[in-house]
């Protein structure tokens, strides 16, 4: 089967005179306002949680702790090194550079903080805010793909779909052109659709709403099988390679949200949040 040939896109998505926005931060910006716009609604279900007027006031924190989060994980979890000595770039982010799993510690942390300062409930708000987590991981998979980076690993040659990167010729030449999984399909379906959809079909539950913490702890058991098996077709960075047991760094990263996600799951069966809570402020637990 002949393989595809990756399309030379311009990683430049609108340009207004000296001003450029890219792919990756228009798929920021338009996963941030899609989950905003999202959130507001799932927040006047019951049980009450917040009120889509704190959901616009937290949208300034999610992107906080998505932007510090994801760049110091970054940072700390792939290029310390490299960072530590030269600390300015440690600050350009338009150079590239951020991690899914420093954002999701970076938004735990505003959640926590933001849901203390208002008396809100910080599980009962996290559930709504995972279901739209997916939206955003979609986008920026494709945007990942548009730019052409974080492509896969080698392809046999009979897999339907194969793809040759021009950039992985480059900083892989021993390689060549040899078709690639295009990964970063594979996890944009995985991590962003199949995700959103699980995650949005058990928000519809009443019963499942209820137990705080539940819907939280399937998006990180889902994230991590979802992102665990995409790391299978992709090609680990030049700089790390593959670490202990023939694993990569995000499978490495995405392995403690395993027992994470089950220990919220089953400690949420002995809490369940009072479905006549009048909204913030009130999100009070019956035993």
């Amino acid at each position: 089967m002949k393989p595809l040939v990756f399309p030379n896109f311009n990683p430049v998505a609108l340009r207004l005179g000296p001003f450029a926005i890219r792919w990756y931060a228009l798929a920021y910006i338009v996963g941030l306002v899609i989950g905003w716009r999202l959130l507001r609604r799932l927040v006047r279900q019951a049980p009450l949680v917040a009120t889509p007027l704190q959901v616009d006031d937290f949208l300034s924190w999610a992107t906080l702790g998505v932007v510090l989060g994801g760049r110091l994980g970054y940072v700390l979890f792939y290029q310390p090194g490299y960072y530590f000595t030269h600390l300015p770039m440690i600050f350009a982010v338009w150079d590239g550079g951020m991690s899914f799993h420093g954002g999701l510690i970076g938004v735990g942390v505003a959640i926590w903080w933001y849901c203390r300062r208002q008396g809100m409930n910080v599980l009962g708000f996290a559930d709504r805010l995972a279901v739209v987590v997916p939206i955003g991981l979609l986008l920026g998979r494709i945007a990942n793909f548009i730019n052409g980076e974080l492509f896969g690993r080698v392809a046999p040659k009979w897999w339907p779909g194969a793809m040759i990167f021009p950039r992985a010729a480059l900083m892989f030449p021993k390689y060549g052109l040899a078709p690639r999984f295009p990964s970063q399909l594979y996890e944009a379906f995985l991590e962003g659709l199949v995700l959103f959809i699980v995650m949005y079909s058990l928000s519809r539950r009443p019963a499942l709403r209820l137990r705080p913490g539940f819907l939280t702890g399937c998006f990180l058991v889902g994230y991590a099988i979802a992102r665990f098996t995409g790391e299978f077709f992709r090609e680990p960075d030049p700089f790390l390679g593959y670490l202990i047991f023939g694993l990569t760094m995000g499978q490495l990263l995405s392995l403690p949200l395993l027992p994470a996600g089950f220990w919220l799951i089953w400690q949420s069966r002995g809490r369940v949040l009072d479905p006549l809570a009048a909204g913030a402020g009130q999100g009070r637990t019956a035993s």
